[in-house]
């Protein structure tokens, strides 16, 4: 993350009460917040314009870091090579099947998962350099900071998607139940991916430091391979299989797995496993409902 400057104007105000003149210079992005209020009308209006605001100051950065991003994009085109190819000849399939095929919708699940790590960091960073107290400062919308990180990692989260299935593609990988059902497993990846954005900015304003958003990355991992990512919870232990059925990550990529009509779908398993289209709707409903309100809750309580 590079380092940022911001810097206020303070003018007049407008017939409205808001500030005439404002400019949030934020590495050179977006300018007259203040300004914008008053040229849109209503509460909603200012929050969505604040939103974009923020959001792209993140594009921004991202552009500015071209081989950062890209690097981030591939790591899991990495990791699809290595276990399908390294791997994958000592693997099995449940049910029998190409092992890529089974594996790909696993590194899409897990794409979606490591994606918190740069979540909290982002907002760990802004938090230790001081521009989170700066954006407080500002004649913003309160829940503009948060919901724009939002926005931003949902849209770079949709784009790595797009990348992951083409390599898919070019490694034998494909969809067999149509569009429709394809479009679908990709909603739930993405809902999913939506309920982890709001964890991971929960806990980015909970740890403060960089330091402190190593614990998230040490503890990321076990979750992602204690999965039905990588193999069948019905090859792992009983214990540690049935940890592995409950991982929310393990419903989505069953979910998506079914949707795509690639192999190693669960049959006559637990309930967790026959009902996992449901789940990959509930498990991230339950986060979300737990952790945007928190998130929200937090970023209130900083000004105090």
């Amino acid at each position: 993350m590079t380092s940022t400057t911001d810097s206020t104007t303070d003018g007049a105000t407008t017939a409205a009460g808001h500030p005439a003149a404002t400019t949030v210079g934020i590495d050179g992005t977006a300018a007259g917040a203040a300004a914008e209020h008053a040229a849109v009308g209503s509460p909603l209006s200012w929050a969505m314009a604040d939103t974009l605001t923020i959001a792209g100051r993140t594009l921004q950065h991202w552009a500015r870091q071209p081989g950062l991003f890209a690097l981030n994009l591939l790591f899991p085109v990495f990791t699809l090579v290595m276990f399908g190819y390294l791997f994958g000849g000592a693997m099995t399939v449940p049910g029998g099947g190409d092992y890529r095929e089974f594996l790909v919708p696993g590194v899409l699940g897990l794409s979606v998962l490591f994606g918190i790590e740069a979540t909290v960091l982002a907002v760990v960073t802004d938090a230790s350099k001081g521009v989170t107290d700066r954006f407080r400062s500002l004649p913003m919308a309160g829940t503009a900071v948060v919901a724009g990180r939002a926005a931003a990692d949902m849209l770079n989260a949709t784009l790595g998607l797009a990348v992951m299935m083409l390599a898919g593609r070019a490694v034998g990988w494909g969809w067999h139940e149509g569009i429709g059902r394809a479009a679908a497993a990709l909603g739930l990846l993405l809902l999913l991916r939506f309920a982890f954005v709001w964890v991971g900015i929960y806990l980015g304003l909970v740890l403060k430091t960089p330091e402190g958003a190593m614990v998230v990355q040490i503890l990321v991992w076990p979750l992602g391979f204690v999965s039905s990512g990588f193999t069948s919870p019905e090859d792992m232990p009983g214990w540690l299989g049935t940890i592995a059925e409950w991982n929310p990550v393990s419903s989505t990529v069953t979910a998506t797995r079914e949707l795509f009509g690639n192999p190693g779908v669960p049959q006559g398993g637990s309930w967790i496993a026959e009902n996992a289209q449901l789940m990959a709707v509930v498990w991230p409903l339950a986060l979300v409902a737990v952790f945007l309100p928190l998130a929200a809750r937090r970023y209130r309580d900083l000004r105090r």
